[in-house]
């Protein structure tokens, strides 16, 4: 049985597969594959064709149900609502899928960012937005948790998530000592973009990077404040024809003061 304590210590949990997640991923599959070929979604087509990044691209409603398909249930949504006590209703999923090569080198991104991307898993905290010229980070998405459901049975090299396991708590101390004299409405405005850069050389430095492969029926829970990215496409991965599809559930707190004081 999943333990909060583990969730805190280590910042993810692994949930094995069960019928009602399947069930969920198998009346799911279709229609994320059917987004990601329709044309008014391939702006989110990305490095060099090889990853559609898919934000909000399934058409869920708040409890994750797509057409007639089953609610999302399973023991990754009840330890979210048992244990950290979080009831939000579910956003339209991202769904993320990575195609054989990724990555590839692509006009929209630095060569900088692409060598990042092949050799740290392009690493980050979700919900810090680079924006302007400068690629300024701030919160702007004050998420409460990451939770991962693939859709899709691929081998375990083929573009896994990657996490900084333990990450969640530096980032998070960093992230106090920075926002802690300003109000939570003011906190979309304040540059986190050097102290960010160097908690996470810290992390590199001191957090062990652990893939988590998951196959459909499955879950993985990731704290908010966890540093986590995308492996590159293994040299022998093998996947299905429509790529390696995970959908992601990444609701945000009414308040963004909740980003901080929550579990």
């Amino acid at each position: 049985m999943a333990r909060l304590g583990d969730f805190l210590e280590q910042g993810f949990l692994t949930f094995p597969a069960e019928t009602a997640v399947a069930r969920w991923a198998e009346a799911v599959h279709p229609v994320a594959a059917e987004a990601a070929r329709d044309p008014a979604q391939g702006h989110w087509l990305r490095c060099g064709g090889t990853w559609f990044v898919g934000v909000d691209a399934l058409p869920n409603d708040r409890q994750g149900r797509v057409g007639g398909g089953p609610p999302l249930a399973g023991a990754a949504m009840a330890f979210i609502r048992d244990e950290l006590n979080f009831s939000l209703p579910l956003h339209r999923a991202q769904v993320s899928i990575c195609y054989p090569g990724y990555p590839k080198p692509s006009a929209e991104e630095s060569e900088a960012a692409f060598r990042f991307r092949q050799t740290r898993d392009a690493a980050h905290v979700d919900g810090l937005l680079a924006e302007g010229p400068d690629k300024r980070r701030s919160l702007k998405e004050p998420h409460a948790y990451i939770l991962g459901l693939a859709l899709t049975a691929q081998s375990a090299d083929a573009s896994p998530l990657t996490v900084w396991a333990g990450s969640h708590r530096l980032m998070r101390g960093m992230f106090e000592t920075v926002l802690k004299d300003h109000a939570p409405e003011d906190w979309g405005g304040i540059d986190l973009t050097a102290p960010y850069q160097a908690a996470r050389r810290s992390v590199f430095e001191t957090c062990p990077r652990i893939p988590l492969p998951i196959l459909p029926g499955e879950a993985v829970l990731l704290h908010r404040h966890l540093v986590h990215g995308v492996a590159p496409w293994g040299e022998a991965a093998t996947a299905p024809p429509e790529g390696r599809m995970i959908a992601y559930f990444r609701p945000e707190f009414a308040s963004p003061g909740d980003w901080l004081s929550a579990p």
